[in-house]
């Protein structure tokens, strides 16, 4: 009965999954984007191991990052499956195509120049791992360039398929790897597998100038690092006043001048004087003042003052309790 349930549920997402099926997250390039394939228990696949796959750009070789549990996976149908595990043989060849492939990129630049491509960038030449195919990554803010001159030009010259793959900044700055304005390898060609979002509201939040040396990537673009602490300084702030409230500190009542979020505390100025205080020491005065001044408020019936209804209320309370 349990069987039948899960055959047929797995029906229902568009592929019958065994227990002999299992499913693998493949990856083409060192940070590039995982792909998702069967492999049935017939291929001896471990993670590490390079697989030949057949995709729309032809038989490809991936190496396996990860074993996926089928249930994790939302679109089963259309799958493609692994064909075969990669012997040396493939991986040999691999090594011998990518060797022509800074050639092949500065023949398409010399070819480029001639037919006066100028508004493009060509930033990488890609073969496949049997020469099968041959991606030429290019940028460009042209939408209206038309590159089919140079993609059949090509096509004569290498005698092979070729593929013109227009990219983003970001990804020109991923392909072309180097240094970002901290000092370190760029984050994209290091370790970043996928571009994330990025706001200007991200910065605002953690504190950091707007001006566009601060903020700016040497793509162009905002900063991926912007990122990483975005949520830790919002979940953070959620606990601290907000500048220019009023609070109540060890030192006094003063003024919120700064919010160090990631210190848990606040720069707060009393009497003139700066002082760092940590969340477990402040007091919200306001909310202090406010509830200070309605308790020294009369009731409605006594809005003139002079108003002793709580005390009559606890001597009643006393005779009662006798």
């Amino acid at each position: 009965m349990g069987t039948g349930l899960s055959e047929w549920r797995s029906y229902l997402m568009g592929s019958v999954i065994t227990e002999r099926t299992s499913i693998i997250g493949l990856r083409f390039q060192k940070l590039g984007k995982l792909y998702h394939f069967k492999v049935g228990s017939n291929n001896d696949i471990d993670p590490g191991d390079y697989a030949i796959v057949e995709t729309k750009r032809g038989r490809q070789l991936g190496q396996v990052i990860s074993f996926i549990d089928p249930e994790q996976v939302h679109r089963l149908k259309g799958m493609r499956t692994v064909e075969r595990k990669a012997n040396p043989r493939d991986l040999v060849m691999k090594q011998v195509w990518e060797s022509k492939e800074l050639d092949a990129l500065i023949s398409c630049r010399e070819k480029a120049a001639n037919l006066s491509l100028k508004d493009a960038k060509f930033v990488k030449a890609e073969y496949s791992f049997d020469g099968s195919w041959l991606t030429i990554h290019y940028a460009t803010e042209n939408k209206k360039l038309d590159v089919k001159p140079l993609q059949n030009l090509l096509r004569r010259t290498f005698h092979t398929r070729i593929e013109m793959r227009l990219i983003g900044p970001r990804d020109v700055a991923k392909l072309m790897g180097g240094y970002g304005a901290c000092g370190a390898p760029r984050c994209c060609s290091t370790f970043l597998t996928e571009f994330s979002p990025v706001s200007i509201r991200m910065a605002k939040a953690q504190g950091i100038s707007l001006s566009p040396q601060e903020i700016t990537g040497m793509c162009g673009r905002l900063r991926c690092c912007l990122v990483f602490e975005y949520e830790q300084y919002v979940e953070a702030k959620k606990h601290l006043p907000k500048m220019g409230k009023m609070v109540s500190t060890p030192h006094g009542v003063g003024k919120v001048r700064d919010v160090r979020a990631l210190r848990d505390s606040v720069l707060v100025v009393v009497d003139g004087e700066y002082h760092e205080v940590f969340r477990h020491d402040l007091e919200p005065w306001e909310e202090l003042q406010a509830l200070k001044d309605k308790a020294e408020a009369g009731c409605s019936k006594h809005e003139g003052g002079g108003c002793d209804c709580g005390r009559k209320e606890q001597s009643r309370d006393k005779k009662q309790n006798r």
